[in-house]
C-alpha cells in the first residue's frame, strides 16, 4: 500500500474517544437507524469485464471469474435469512447492489430475487460520480450509516462490513486500503461530494489523497486493514499462490493448505483451481509470474 496508514493527526483508530463529528455535530446523541451495504458491480458480460487479466485470460474465463466475485460479496454479507435486511454488529443493514450497465440486466434481476437486494443504477462519467450519486440516493432514504465496496476481494472476510460499522461509530469517513494505493471499501455518515471529485482514479494515489482530503475537510478517518483485490494478472497469480490453489505439476505433492482458502467461497476456489491450471501451459501467464512474482 502506497497510502501512509497513520495519515495524519486526523486518522485515528476504532480506539479513539469519539468526538464531535463535522457530517452529525452531535452523532452521540443521535439514535441511528439501520445502514445500508452498497455492492458496486457489473454483469459478468465478456468482453467488459475484467478486461486487464485478458490475455492470457479468454474473455469468457474472465466473465466467469467475476461473476464468482459478485456472488462472494453477496453471500458474504448475508446471514440465515431470505430478505435483504441482516444484522452485523447488531445494527441491520440493508443491501443495494449498483448495478452497471444496468439494473435490468437479466444477471442482477436473478441477484435480485435470489438475494433479496434492492438495485440501483450506477450514474456517473466517472467512478467518483458514480460513487457519490450512490452516497446521495442513500441517505436520502434516510440511512445513516453507508459503506460502499467493490467485488473484485474474494478472500475478504464478512467481519470487515462489522469493522467498518464499528468504526463509523465515531469516525466520519471509513477506508478499507488496497496493496495497490487504492480503497476496496468506503464508509460515511453523511455526503462528502469533495472526496470524489478530481481524483486520479486507477492509480496508486487513490487511498492516500482521499485521506489527505479528508483531513482537509475536518473528517475524522479509521482505516480497516490493507487488502489485495483481483485487477491485474499479478494479482490474480499472487491470489492463487496465497491461497495454495495452484494445481500441482505430475509427481508433485498435494496443494499445501493456506490461512486464506477458507475465507474463500468453494465456487470462486473451484474457478482459481481450474484457472491455475490453464496459465500453467500458456506462455504469457507464465511469463508474468516469473517477471512480477
Amino acid at each position: 500500500m502506497r497510502s501512509k496508514a497513520d495519515g495524519s493527526s486526523r486518522t485515528e483508530s476504532a480506539s479513539t474517544p469519539p468526538h464531535s463529528s463535522p457530517l452529525t455535530p452531535h452523532a452521540a446523541l443521535v439514535i441511528t437507524p439501520h445502514a445500508a451495504l452498497v455492492i458496486f458491480a457489473k454483469a459478468p458480460i465478456p468482453g467488459q469485464v475484467k478486461t486487464r487479466l485478458c490475455p492470457p485470460l479468454t474473455p469468457d474465463e474472465a466473465a466467469s471469474l467475476h461473476g464468482s466475485f459478485v456472488l462472494d460479496a453477496l453471500e458474504r454479507s448475508r446471514d440465515d435469512r431470505t430478505t435483504g435486511r441482516v444484522t452485523l454488529n447488531r445494527v441491520p443493514l440493508d443491501r443495494f447492489v449498483a448495478c452497471a450497465p444496468s439494473a435490468s440486466h437479466v444477471f442482477f434481476k436473478i441477484i435480485e430475487e435470489r438475494h433479496g437486494v434492492q438495485l440501483l443504477d450506477q450514474i456517473g462519467e466517472d467512478l467518483g460520480a458514480r460513487m457519490d450519486q450512490a452516497f446521495r440516493a442513500i441517505f436520502a432514504r434516510g440511512y445513516q450509516r453507508v459503506l460502499v465496496v467493490g467485488t473484485d476481494l474474494p478472500s475478504l472476510p464478512g467481519a470487515c462490513y462489522t469493522e467498518a460499522l464499528s468504526l463509523l461509530a465515531d469516525h466520519d469517513l471509513v477506508l478499507g486500503p488496497s496493496l495497490d494505493g487504492g480503497y476496496y471499501l468506503i464508509g460515511l455518515r453523511g455526503p462528502a461530494p469533495e472526496l470524489f471529485v478530481g481524483m486520479p482514479w486507477s492509480t496508486d494515489r487513490v487511498c492516500a489523497l482521499t485521506q489527505a482530503k479528508a483531513d482537509a475537510l475536518g473528517l475524522k478517518t479509521g482505516l480497516l486493514p490493507t487488502w489485495r483485490d483481483v485487477d491485474t494478472i499479478e494479482d490474480l497469480l499472487a491470489l492463487i499462490d496465497e491461497t495454495g490453489l495452484e494445481a500441482p505439476c505430475h509427481g508433485e505433492s498435494q496443494v499445501r493448505p493456506s490461512p486464506l482458502a477458507p475465507s474463500l467461497s468453494a465456487r470462486t476456489a473451484g474457478v482459481l483451481r481450474l484457472l491455475a491450471s490453464r496459465l500453467r501451459a500458456r506462455p504469457s501467464a507464465a511469463g508474468a509470474k516469473t517477471a512480477g512474482l
